[in-house]
């Protein structure tokens, strides 16, 4: 995670301000920055989104590819996720800095989107057991100025959202062998439904209180935050704690409530 360096009183200032409900940007604790959301912004991708938080910049591509179910679900498709971590974000992403980050984010995404309700995955198979549609989304950091798992997790959302997948038709021979045509109009496609799929909000512990959408500046003086996924009607679906320190479980309420 990109990081940055405080003096003692430069922290003790920022700790100070969050007792008193004033950030160092003028902002209460449960205010978040106003966020750039742009679709449609990769021309070889079938759906993509770019969102901007603060300094903050992330870009999501998403690739439907035909593929195989996996065997424990025949009847579905799947996404696979991968996080690039580029060097223009931070230096510290020079060289394989960035591959610990970006594997912490595609699990945490893999385990958000492991809720059955998320996406109608049996809406991605083509044929029970031989095809189904695989959605591969690429995320790419190009900037880290702070909360990056909610910024990442607007940018997935807007990105399938945005997906456009060709309409297929099965095909059989004579001899019985199936063959795939796929529609070469760009407006007969199969949407998406993103209303379930959930957001991530993280609350990061500073001092006695919580903020959330925090800077570098802040996150360098929290020891602990919360990642908690969730819906628009406000459903909890997975919960996640990050960082060095503990949580007590008055904290934890507080933050998820």
């Amino acid at each position: 995670m990109a990081s940055v360096v405080l003096s003692e009183a430069e922290k003790l200032y920022i700790v100070h301000g969050v007792q008193e409900d004033l950030r160092v940007d003028g902002r209460s604790c449960e205010d978040y920055r106003c966020a750039e959301v742009e679709t449609d912004v990769v021309s070889n991708t079938s759906g993509s989104a770019r969102v901007k938080l603060g300094h903050t910049d992330i870009l999501v591509g998403v690739k439907a590819e035909i593929g195989t179910p996996k065997l424990e679900k025949p009847d579905e498709g799947y996404l696979e996720f991968f996080v690039d971590c580029s060097a223009n974000a931070t230096p510290e992403f020079e060289g394989r800095g960035g591959e610990e980050l970006g594997t912490e984010i595609a699990n945490t995404f893999y385990r958000v989107f492991s809720c059955e309700s998320t996406v109608d995955l049996k809406s991605l198979c083509i044929n029970p057991r031989d095809h189904c549609w695989v959605l591969y989304v690429d995320v790419l950091l190009l900037e880290c100025g702070g909360n990056l798992f909610d910024a990442v997790s607007i940018a997935v959302k807007a990105a399938l959202f945005n997906t456009r997948i060709p309409k297929v038709r099965i095909l059989e021979s004579e001899e019985g062998s199936k063959e795939i045509e796929l529609s070469d109009d760009p407006y007969d496609c199969m949407r998406l439904n993103v209303d379930e799929v959930p957001c991530i909000v993280t609350l990061s512990k500073i001092g006695y209180r919580h903020v959330v959408d925090a800077t570098l500046q802040e996150e360098a003086c929290s020891l602990a935050s919360l990642l908690i996924s969730v819906t628009s009607k406000g459903a909890l679906t997975s919960i996640k704690k990050l960082g060095k320190g503990s949580l007590d479980p008055e904290s934890i309420f507080e933050m998820m409530e």
